[in-house]
């Protein structure tokens, strides 16, 4: 599971008994060497989905960690792209391997929960953070995502499809879930980190109410179940003119 550059079973645990900031800020060295971080394919995927949703100038980053996601803005965004994150360590390590190219990059350290910024981006990027998120912050969370888009500016984030009951992947999630709730019984401070949490319908909804139009695309690089469905798909959540909080948006499914 892990390369000989990434964390030991020992760094592992230290990380899972701190925060979630102190954690990530104790794993950054090593967390590109680990399956936690997006892989190449689906970075690539998503910013071929969104190519024709452009063109896009401002972009942001949201809990961008190493900076994999702003990789994909760069190529996307005329003007400036914004990473941020509330781990320094995570920072740090983005800061020094950043787009080599492309338009110019700035890291912030801040909560997506209270973004510190104004109605400045056209499209709003988020990979693999969602897990950190209980469901009750969804509303905030989607609410401070409206905020900063400009109207018309988009929200995207790949979700894959859950895997089946019958799979060990399905038992394997089950498991970590479960041993991380223990753990934020039994320790303090809590470490938030549920793979399972994260609800697609549930966030549907929720975008929804945020004054988000939401369309679901296919990623086709990924194929497909054996049910039919796609077994990667783009959510991407569109700032309408009149849209705000609490005005649900209508949206299009696109499998």
């Amino acid at each position: 599971m892990f390369g000989p550059d990434g964390p030991t079973l020992r760094e592992l645990a230290v990380q899972a008994l701190s925060s979630v900031e102190h954690g990530y800020d104790l794993l950054a060295p090593k967390f590109d060497h680990t399956p936690f971080r997006t892989s190449e394919r689906l970075l690539d995927s998503v910013a071929e989905a969104l190519r024709p949703l452009g063109p896009f100038h401002d972009g942001l980053d949201l809990c961008c960690g190493t900076g994999a996601g702003t990789g994909v803005l760069a190529r996307l965004c005329r003007r400036g792209v914004t990473g941020l994150d509330f781990s320094a360590g995570m920072l740090d390590v983005a800061r020094r391997r950043g787009p080599a190219a492309g338009p110019d990059v700035a890291w912030v350290r801040g909560d997506a929960r209270a973004l510190p910024f104004t109605a400045a981006f056209d499209l709003v990027v988020s990979f693999g953070a969602f897990g950190h998120f209980l469901p009750r912050e969804l509303p905030g969370l989607f609410g401070q995502v409206h905020s900063v888009l400009r109207p018309g500016g988009r929200f995207a984030f790949p979700v894959l499809a859950p895997p089946r009951p019958s799979g060990l992947g399905y038992w394997t999630l089950l498991g970590f879930d479960t041993v991380m709730r223990v753990r934020n019984v039994l320790w303090r401070p809590p470490f938030v980190m549920y793979y399972r949490a994260f609800r697609l319908g549930d966030v549907l909804a929720e975008l929804g109410r945020a004054g988000l139009a939401v369309e679901l695309r296919a990623l086709p690089e990924f194929g497909r179940r054996a049910d039919g469905g796609p077994r990667a798909r783009l959510v991407v959540a569109r700032r309408t003119a009149a849209g705000g909080p609490g005005q649900p948006a209508a949206g299009s499914v696109n499998s």
